[in-house]
Protein backbone atom coordinates (compact mmCIF):
# COMPACT_ATOMS: atom_id res chain seq x y z
CA UNK A 1 0.00 0.00 0.00
CA UNK A 2 1.12 3.64 -0.64
CA UNK A 3 1.15 6.02 2.00
CA UNK A 4 -0.98 9.37 1.21
CA UNK A 5 -1.55 12.33 2.55
CA UNK A 6 -5.23 13.40 2.75
CA UNK A 7 -5.91 16.66 3.38
CA UNK A 8 -8.97 18.64 4.58
CA UNK A 9 -10.43 22.10 3.82
CA UNK A 10 -12.53 23.07 7.20
CA UNK A 11 -15.45 25.29 6.69
CA UNK A 12 -17.67 23.75 3.98
CA UNK A 13 -16.04 20.33 3.05
CA UNK A 14 -14.86 18.19 7.08
CA UNK A 15 -17.67 20.71 8.76
CA UNK A 16 -21.12 20.20 8.29
CA UNK A 17 -23.36 23.55 7.67
CA UNK A 18 -23.76 23.48 11.40
CA UNK A 19 -20.24 23.19 11.89
CA UNK A 20 -20.37 19.68 13.17
CA UNK A 21 -18.12 16.94 11.96
CA UNK A 22 -20.25 14.06 10.55
CA UNK A 23 -19.71 10.69 12.40
CA UNK A 24 -19.22 9.24 8.77
CA UNK A 25 -16.12 11.75 8.31
CA UNK A 26 -14.93 11.01 11.79
CA UNK A 27 -15.07 7.32 11.01
CA UNK A 28 -13.04 7.67 7.82
CA UNK A 29 -10.31 9.52 9.27
CA UNK A 30 -9.90 6.75 11.85
CA UNK A 31 -9.99 4.26 9.18
CA UNK A 32 -7.24 6.37 7.30
CA UNK A 33 -4.75 6.06 10.26
CA UNK A 34 -5.35 2.87 10.65
CA UNK A 35 -3.69 2.33 7.41
CA UNK A 36 -1.20 4.21 8.22
CA UNK A 37 -2.03 7.21 6.12
CA UNK A 38 -1.04 11.01 7.20
CA UNK A 39 -3.93 13.64 7.54
CA UNK A 40 -3.90 16.92 7.38
CA UNK A 41 -6.28 20.08 8.32
CA UNK A 42 -6.04 23.11 5.35
CA UNK A 43 -7.80 25.88 6.36
CA UNK A 44 -8.51 30.17 6.76
CA UNK A 45 -8.93 29.86 9.73
CA UNK A 46 -6.20 30.64 12.41
CA UNK A 47 -4.32 28.27 14.56
CA UNK A 48 -6.34 29.45 17.61
CA UNK A 49 -9.84 28.52 15.89
CA UNK A 50 -9.27 24.93 15.73
CA UNK A 51 -7.57 23.55 18.48
CA UNK A 52 -10.81 21.60 19.51
CA UNK A 53 -11.01 20.28 16.49
CA UNK A 54 -7.76 18.99 16.57
CA UNK A 55 -8.28 17.44 19.99
CA UNK A 56 -11.48 15.99 18.31
CA UNK A 57 -10.24 14.32 14.90
CA UNK A 58 -6.29 13.80 16.96
CA UNK A 59 -4.70 15.57 14.26
CA UNK A 60 -1.23 17.35 14.91
CA UNK A 61 -0.33 18.39 11.20
CA UNK A 62 -2.33 21.31 9.57
CA UNK A 63 -1.98 24.59 7.81
CA UNK A 64 -3.64 27.94 9.29
CA UNK A 65 -4.34 31.37 7.87
CA UNK A 66 -4.71 30.45 4.13
CA UNK A 67 -1.10 29.10 4.19
CA UNK A 68 0.81 31.48 6.18
CA UNK A 69 1.46 29.14 8.66
CA UNK A 70 2.13 25.57 8.69
CA UNK A 71 2.36 22.00 11.06
CA UNK A 72 3.56 19.40 11.09
CA UNK A 73 2.87 17.18 14.37
CA UNK A 74 2.04 20.27 15.92
CA UNK A 75 5.78 21.53 15.10
CA UNK A 76 5.64 24.85 13.52
CA UNK A 77 7.91 24.15 9.75
CA UNK A 78 6.86 27.35 7.99
CA UNK A 79 5.33 30.87 8.37
CA UNK A 80 5.10 34.45 6.75
CA UNK A 81 3.24 37.19 8.59
CA UNK A 82 1.97 40.47 6.72
CA UNK A 83 4.69 42.96 5.73
CA UNK A 84 4.07 45.55 8.94
CA UNK A 85 4.78 48.83 6.55
CA UNK A 86 2.11 47.72 4.20
CA UNK A 87 0.05 47.30 6.45
CA UNK A 88 0.15 50.25 7.95
CA UNK A 89 -0.45 51.60 4.97
CA UNK A 90 -3.51 49.25 3.66
CA UNK A 91 -4.93 50.37 7.56
CA UNK A 92 -4.72 53.88 6.42
CA UNK A 93 -6.53 53.33 2.99
CA UNK A 94 -9.53 51.07 4.98
CA UNK A 95 -9.87 54.14 7.92
CA UNK A 96 -10.42 56.63 4.77
CA UNK A 97 -12.34 55.08 2.89
CA UNK A 98 -14.72 53.16 5.75
CA UNK A 99 -14.12 49.81 5.62
CA UNK A 100 -13.71 47.31 8.64
CA UNK A 101 -10.25 45.65 9.68
CA UNK A 102 -9.66 42.29 11.55
CA UNK A 103 -6.30 41.30 12.31
CA UNK A 104 -5.82 38.06 13.66
CA UNK A 105 -1.96 36.29 14.55
CA UNK A 106 -1.91 32.33 15.77
CA UNK A 107 -3.38 32.66 18.89
CA UNK A 108 -6.57 35.21 18.70
CA UNK A 109 -8.01 38.29 16.48
CA UNK A 110 -9.22 41.67 17.10
CA UNK A 111 -10.68 44.43 15.24
CA UNK A 112 -9.44 47.39 15.07
CA UNK A 113 -12.32 49.20 13.71
CA UNK A 114 -16.16 49.34 14.58
CA UNK A 115 -17.81 50.74 11.38
CA UNK A 116 -20.58 48.41 11.42
CA UNK A 117 -21.00 45.65 13.69
CA UNK A 118 -23.85 44.04 12.10
CA UNK A 119 -22.14 43.66 9.15
CA UNK A 120 -19.13 41.96 10.73
CA UNK A 121 -20.77 39.82 13.11
CA UNK A 122 -23.25 37.82 10.52
CA UNK A 123 -20.63 37.63 8.22
CA UNK A 124 -18.14 35.82 10.69
CA UNK A 125 -21.43 33.99 12.49
CA UNK A 126 -21.15 32.17 9.15
CA UNK A 127 -17.73 30.57 10.35
CA UNK A 128 -19.16 29.69 13.50
CA UNK A 129 -16.71 32.74 15.18
CA UNK A 130 -17.67 35.33 17.45
CA UNK A 131 -17.26 39.17 16.79
CA UNK A 132 -13.53 39.46 17.93
CA UNK A 133 -13.32 41.96 20.66
CA UNK A 134 -11.89 46.09 19.69
CA UNK A 135 -8.40 46.64 20.37
CA UNK A 136 -7.29 49.62 17.92
CA UNK A 137 -3.81 49.23 19.78
CA UNK A 138 -3.48 45.52 18.65
CA UNK A 139 -2.26 47.06 14.81
CA UNK A 140 0.83 46.32 16.79
CA UNK A 141 2.35 43.05 16.53
CA UNK A 142 3.24 40.23 14.01
CA UNK A 143 -0.38 39.11 11.72
CA UNK A 144 -0.93 36.12 9.50
CA UNK A 145 -3.84 37.33 8.09
CA UNK A 146 -6.11 40.02 7.86
CA UNK A 147 -10.02 40.26 7.45
CA UNK A 148 -11.95 42.86 5.07
CA UNK A 149 -15.19 43.66 5.05
CA UNK A 150 -16.16 44.63 1.84
CA UNK A 151 -18.66 43.75 -0.80
CA UNK A 152 -17.54 43.16 -4.83
CA UNK A 153 -18.34 46.02 -5.98
CA UNK A 154 -15.00 47.21 -5.11
CA UNK A 155 -13.08 44.44 -5.83
CA UNK A 156 -10.12 45.09 -7.67
CA UNK A 157 -10.02 48.88 -6.68
CA UNK A 158 -6.99 49.04 -4.93
CA UNK A 159 -5.29 45.77 -4.07
CA UNK A 160 -2.88 46.25 -7.24
CA UNK A 161 -1.35 49.26 -5.04
CA UNK A 162 -0.54 46.68 -2.22
CA UNK A 163 1.81 43.62 -4.26
CA UNK A 164 2.76 42.51 -0.34
CA UNK A 165 -0.17 41.40 -0.12
CA UNK A 166 -3.00 38.76 -1.93
CA UNK A 167 -6.81 39.55 -1.44
CA UNK A 168 -8.95 36.39 -1.71
CA UNK A 169 -12.70 36.61 -1.07
CA UNK A 170 -14.33 33.70 0.80
CA UNK A 171 -17.46 35.59 1.74
CA UNK A 172 -19.84 38.09 -0.99
CA UNK A 173 -19.10 40.69 2.16
CA UNK A 174 -15.68 39.74 3.28
CA UNK A 175 -12.10 38.96 2.26
CA UNK A 176 -8.88 37.09 3.40
CA UNK A 177 -5.76 39.44 3.30
CA UNK A 178 -2.58 36.99 3.45
CA UNK A 179 1.07 37.89 2.18
CA UNK A 180 1.76 37.52 -1.30
CA UNK A 181 3.08 34.00 -2.67
CA UNK A 182 1.72 31.65 0.02
CA UNK A 183 -1.59 29.86 -0.54
CA UNK A 184 -2.37 26.45 1.36
CA UNK A 185 -0.62 24.66 -1.83
CA UNK A 186 2.59 26.21 -1.09
CA UNK A 187 2.76 24.95 2.75
CA UNK A 188 1.25 21.48 1.67
CA UNK A 189 4.09 21.33 -0.40
CA UNK A 190 6.92 22.00 2.56
CA UNK A 191 4.48 19.62 4.73
CA UNK A 192 4.40 16.42 2.61
CA UNK A 193 7.94 16.71 1.82
CA UNK A 194 8.49 16.44 5.51
CA UNK A 195 6.24 13.53 6.01
CA UNK A 196 7.69 12.46 3.12
CA UNK A 197 5.05 12.17 0.37
CA UNK A 198 5.15 12.89 -2.94
CA UNK A 199 2.46 15.34 -4.93
CA UNK A 200 1.15 12.35 -6.85
CA UNK A 201 -0.14 11.00 -3.44
CA UNK A 202 -1.93 13.57 -1.74
CA UNK A 203 -5.44 13.63 -1.86
CA UNK A 204 -7.39 16.79 -1.53
CA UNK A 205 -10.76 18.28 -0.42
CA UNK A 206 -11.96 21.60 -0.84
CA UNK A 207 -14.51 23.53 -1.49
CA UNK A 208 -13.88 26.91 -1.74
CA UNK A 209 -11.80 29.55 -3.87
CA UNK A 210 -8.90 28.98 -1.39
CA UNK A 211 -8.75 24.88 -2.19
CA UNK A 212 -8.50 25.82 -6.13
CA UNK A 213 -4.77 25.36 -6.39
CA UNK A 214 -4.15 22.56 -4.19
CA UNK A 215 -7.46 20.60 -5.81
CA UNK A 216 -5.52 21.37 -9.00
CA UNK A 217 -2.16 20.31 -7.66
CA UNK A 218 -2.42 17.28 -5.94
CA UNK A 219 -2.91 13.75 -7.34
CA UNK A 220 -5.99 13.90 -6.49
CA UNK A 221 -8.07 16.89 -5.89
CA UNK A 222 -11.80 16.67 -4.43
CA UNK A 223 -14.37 18.79 -4.83
CA UNK A 224 -17.53 18.79 -2.27
CA UNK A 225 -21.23 18.77 -4.06
CA UNK A 226 -21.64 22.07 -1.96
CA UNK A 227 -19.14 23.98 -3.68
CA UNK A 228 -19.29 26.58 -6.37
CA UNK A 229 -19.41 25.14 -10.27
CA UNK A 230 -16.23 26.95 -10.76
CA UNK A 231 -14.49 25.08 -7.92
CA UNK A 232 -15.86 21.77 -9.26
CA UNK A 233 -14.70 21.89 -12.66
CA UNK A 234 -11.35 22.06 -11.81
CA UNK A 235 -11.35 19.02 -9.55
CA UNK A 236 -10.77 15.40 -10.11
CA UNK A 237 -13.79 14.48 -8.66
CA UNK A 238 -16.91 15.77 -7.67
CA UNK A 239 -18.64 14.40 -4.45
CA UNK A 240 -21.46 14.40 -2.02
CA UNK A 241 -21.84 17.54 -0.47
CA UNK A 242 -20.31 18.29 3.15
CA UNK A 243 -24.13 17.58 4.62
CA UNK A 244 -24.37 14.04 2.56
CA UNK A 245 -21.18 12.41 3.68
CA UNK A 246 -19.25 13.73 1.22
CA UNK A 247 -15.53 12.87 2.52
CA UNK A 248 -16.97 9.36 3.14
CA UNK A 249 -18.61 8.58 -0.07
CA UNK A 250 -15.29 9.76 -2.03
CA UNK A 251 -12.78 7.75 0.25
CA UNK A 252 -14.80 4.55 -0.42
CA UNK A 253 -14.96 5.38 -4.27
CA UNK A 254 -11.16 5.92 -4.14
CA UNK A 255 -10.94 2.75 -2.31
CA UNK A 256 -9.11 4.41 0.12
CA UNK A 257 -11.10 2.86 3.21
Amino acid sequence: MTKKLIVFDVDGTLLTSKKKVAKSTTEAIHALKRQGHEVLLATGRSRYQIQALLSELNISSYIVCNGSAAFVKHQKIYSKTLDSESLDSLINYFEGHNIDLVLSNLNGMRRISSLDLANMENTLKSLGVDLPDYDPEYQNGEFYQALGFYTEAIDNHFETEYPAFKFVRWHKNCVDINPQNISKWHSLEKAARLLGIENRDIITFGDGNNDIEMLTKSGMGIAMGNSAKHVQAVADLVTTSNNEDGIFDALRKLQTI
